[in-house]
C-alpha cells in the first residue's frame, strides 16, 4: 500500500494484479491473499491488522469482510483527523493589533468624574441594605423619602425599626422581667435549701 493511499485504490490494484497472474496459471487461495493484504498495509495500520488476526479466523475470513472491516476503520480514521482539525482550527486565537491614542487631560477629568459618579451610587446602594449613610448634595429628595417612611411600632414618619424608641423599651422591659424571673427562681432555691436545712 503506497502512502497516503486509501484502501480502495489499494485493493483494485491489488485485484489487478491477482487477475493477471491468475491469466499466467499462478492461483491464490482465499487464506493467502487475506494474508498478503494485512501485510502490505503501513505502520498506522498495525493495531487494525492485529485486531484481525486476534478476532478472525484467517482461514476462513472472505475478502469481501476482510475489505468492508478495512474500509469501515478507514473511515473512522478519516473522521477522527477531521475533528482533530477542528479543534486545533477552534484553539486558535486572533491576536488584535493594538494602538494607543494620546489622551487629553479633558479625556482623564471625564473619566475620573464617570468614575466617582458611580462609585457614589454603588455606596447609596450599600446604604438601603444596611450600610452606614452618605450625606448627599440631594439632601432634600432624601428627607421627603425618610419622611415618607412611616414606623409599624410608633406611627411616627421617619422611624426605622432599629431606631424606634418604643421597640427599644419593650426590648429593655423584656429583658428586665427575664433576669427578675431567673432572680426570683434563685431566690426560691436557696430559701428551699435552708428550710430542709433547718428540718435535717
Amino acid at each position: 500500500m503506497n502512502e497516503n493511499e486509501d484502501i480502495k485504490s489499494m485493493f483494485t490494484r491489488f485485484t489487478n494484479i491477482i487477475n493477471a497472474l491468475q491469466a499466467l496459471d499462478k492461483v491464490y487461495s482465499n487464506s493467502e491473499m487475506v494474508r498478503k493484504i494485512l501485510t502490505c498495509l503501513p505502520r498506522a495500520w498495525m493495531p487494525k491488522v492485529t485486531v484481525i488476526e486476534e478476532a478472525k479466523d484467517l482461514n476462513t475470513l472472505p475478502l469481501e469482510d476482510l475489505l468492508g472491516s478495512l474500509m469501515t476503520h478507514e473511515l473512522s480514521m478519516l473522521k477522527k483527523d477531521d475533528d482533530e482539525e477542528k479543534e486545533k482550527m477552534k484553539k486558535k486565537v486572533v491576536a488584535l493589533k493594538s494602538f494607543t491614542i494620546e489622551e487629553s487631560e479633558d479625556d482623564n477629568d471625564e473619566e475620573l468624574a464617570l468614575i466617582t459618579r458611580k462609585f457614589k451610587r454603588f455606596l447609596a446602594s450599600k446604604k438601603k441594605f444596611g450600610g452606614k449613610p452618605i450625606k448627599k448634595n440631594h439632601e432634600k429628595r432624601e428627607t421627603s423619602k425618610h419622611e415618607e417612611i412611616i414606623c409599624f411600632e410608633s406611627n411616627k414618619p421617619g422611624n426605622y425599626k432599629s431606631d424606634c424608641p418604643r421597640l427599644k423599651k419593650k426590648e429593655h422591659l423584656k429583658k428586665t422581667k427575664a433576669m427578675l424571673a431567673t432572680w426570683d427562681d434563685s431566690d426560691e432555691s436557696s430559701s428551699d435549701e435552708e428550710s430542709h436545712k433547718k428540718v435535717a
